[in-house]
């Protein structure tokens, strides 16, 4: 499992650890069962503090696509992934909600917040 995390960013790394793992899980690329590198290890690995490895697993294993094994470690989920992809959207319409209501405070169009996001959407692919 290959994670790079950029401590100057502004997204928490957290968030960044999160993502790359769920990111990686959706695609195959960690298959159900896979046992994850130790909250330990990964906080050495990444140069991170054990704590915020233990809120990217937590967070993972609250949104069901990890499972902690207690005295065995963490594992990928064999997670519905319909489940999964539900709980995504519910958690991106909430993002999509506050920054709607940001924007709406703030005098701009939704037209002007759909090519933000378009913006956005190809910066990251």
């Amino acid at each position: 499992m290959k994670l790079i995390v950029d401590a100057e960013g502004t997204q928490p790394i957290y968030e960044q650890i999160e993502l790359q793992i769920k990111r990686q899980i959706t695609s195959g690329e960690l298959a159900p069962d896979t046992m994850l590198p130790s909250i330990r290890m990964l906080a050495k690995e990444l140069k991170i503090g054990i704590i915020t490895a233990k809120r990217a697993y937590d967070d993972l294993t609250a949104e069901g696509y990890t499972r902690s094994v207690a005295g065995k470690g963490i594992f990928v989920a064999r997670g519905d992934k319909d489940a999964i992809s539900r709980a995504a959207e519910e958690k991106i319409k909430g993002k999509l909600s506050d920054c709607a209501d940001f924007a709406v405070a703030n005098g701009i169009e939704k037209e002007r917040v759909e090519e933000l996001l378009e913006e956005v959407w190809k910066s990251k692919f």
